[in-house]
């Protein structure tokens, strides 16, 4: 096992450093110059299309689940084990430098987890009463690749639900084993059952169940995440100016303390914070997809937003709540351990109790954003009913087995999995990125305009495979087809009508 995990990590540490990395620091540069720095200039139409109104059928129901909605879906699985442990991780292993180039891949990453919403968006299909989509079917659709869809839903599909939902179990049960202090071979597989009987209890409810429970997990969670780390910092504001001056110092040199080199800080950053945000990865685009909004571009602003709420706050925290409480890193503990002591020391040990009911809900609910990435990536490789069921009971186990799983294992495994993931991801969406300029040009132009923006597919010519956007009223969704159609046909704009009446 020992072999194993060291030629994971010796394959998955070439991966990053030779190919990926160089791939996702250059496409996300040409995406940033050739968007005119979208995810600077429009951060004020980040928020204001989070709260938009979400088209609704003939019925008043809501076509799929609204922006916020998908946008707490994608943030159940960004928020969890990435913000707390893998922050922690990054800092015990890359120094407070680490911090800095988790900031700039973010920023960098943003216009990458742009380009790739708004393609999930434009190649979305309906079904069963919502929205599906994400890379597999841009791939499918706008490349004419289905070959290539299959794998990254394969590997996805191993990524997210298995090896990554793993991970958030077995950070519940370590935190709840610490926090009893107990040592007990019973207690990973006990926490293991409940996690799993309480995935299984959700999941088969399907999307809008998922999209309900991480709305109220998410936001609160992170709130609270939020103030226990504020106060913290409060109780050590003398020591604010000498994080970060560590922060932007050591990002560009050599850590006595943890031996890290200029470019092992670097690469750690851009894993750790890329494990955390997703910008590129071609996660986060299977929960855009799933919104129902009234042109592409909303939802891409919209992930954009999520990349930054990940990293410039709750990745944020959790490095502050460590560097103003544990000044000297040398021996420092790495994961979770680290994140519980540097707030136990400062708030004391009730803090850890609190510590753990937050990582229980947001490792529970990046479980569940898991889950719902790997059942429409099954779906787009198949509708068969028993298909379904069957990856739904190993996502379940997954879960259980995971509580009690070799943590270091299942670490080296996720990142070499999920280096392979944002390296497909990423050629599909260079190769498509022009589409998604065509579809920023004409969301900035409607803006310009004053115009609360629309889209449909007729606005991109040349451009096939787009199975939704069909008209306004389709888009905008207050009527439902038939009557779609007679009005069509009263005011002679059918597809099939002649403008006369012969």
């Amino acid at each position: 096992m020992e072999a194993i995990n060291e030629w994971l990590l010796a394959s998955g540490d070439l991966l990053w450093t030779w190919i990926v990395l160089p791939v996702v620091v250059v496409l996300g540069l040409y995406f940033t110059v050739r968007s005119d720095v979208m995810q600077f200039r429009l951060i004020p139409e980040m928020f204001r299309t989070l709260t938009d109104k979400t088209p609704r059928n003939a019925d008043g129901e809501p076509q799929s689940v609204s922006a916020f909605q998908a946008f707490t879906i994608s943030a159940a699985s960004r928020v969890g084990v990435g913000n707390i442990a893998g922050v922690a991780t990054a800092i015990a292993v890359g120094g407070p430098g680490a911090v800095f180039w988790m900031w700039l891949m973010a920023f960098i990453g943003g216009a990458s987890s742009f380009i790739e919403s708004s393609l999930a968006q434009l190649f979305k299909t309906r079904d069963r009463g919502s929205f599906r989509g994400g890379p597999a079917y841009y791939m499918e659709r706008g490349l004419g690749a289905r070959w290539m869809g299959i794998a990254f839903a394969i590997i996805l599909i191993v990524c997210f639900p298995f090896a990554f939902s793993s991970l958030q179990a077995n950070t519940i049960a370590t935190t709840l084993t610490t926090t009893m202090g107990t040592d007990a071979a019973w207690v990973p597989w006990a926490v293991g059952v409940g996690i799993a009987l309480l995935t299984a209890l959700v999941v088969f409810g399907g999307v809008r169940r998922i999209a309900s429970v991480t709305q109220a997990l998410v936001p609160l969670m992170a709130l609270v995440y939020l103030l226990l780390g504020l106060a913290v910092v409060a109780i050590n504001i003398t020591e604010v100016p000498r994080v970060f001056a560590q922060i932007f110092t050591q990002a560009w040199g050599f850590n006595e303390v943890v031996g890290a080199t200029l470019g092992y800080i670097i690469m750690t950053g851009v894993k750790r914070g890329m494990f955390s945000n997703e910008a590129g990865l071609g996660s986060a685009p299977n929960a855009g997809a799933s919104a129902a909004v009234t042109h592409p571009v909303k939802q891409g602003l919209v992930q954009t937003l999520g990349v930054y709420f990940d990293t410039f706050l709750i990745c944020s925290i959790t490095a502050f709540i460590i560097l103003v409480s544990v000044p000297d890193l040398t021996g420092a503990s790495q994961g979770i351990d680290l994140t519980q002591e540097a707030l136990t020391s400062t708030l004391g040990p009730w803090s850890n109790i609190a510590l753990s009911v937050i990582i229980f809900m947001l490792a529970f609910s990046s479980i569940l954003g898991n889950y719902y990435y790997g059942e429409s990536n099954i779906e787009f490789i198949t509708r068969n009913e028993t298909a379904l069921t069957l990856y739904r009971i190993l996502a379940v186990a997954a879960v259980l087995l995971g509580s009690a799983a070799s943590v270091q294992l299942v670490w080296n495994l996720a990142d070499g999995v999920m280096g392979i993931m944002a390296l497909i991801n990423l050629v599909a969406i260079g190769l498509l990125s022009p589409i998604a300029f065509r579809l920023l040009k004409d969301y900035t132009a409607q803006r310009r305009e004053g115009r609360d923006p629309i889209f449909t597919r007729e606005r991109l010519p040349g451009v096939g495979g787009i199975e939704c956007w069909e008209d306004e009223l389709t888009v905008t969704g207050p009527l439902d087809v038939v009557t779609r159609g007679s009005q069509a046909r009263k005011h002679g704009t059918h597809p099939g009508a002649t403008g006369h009446r012969g």
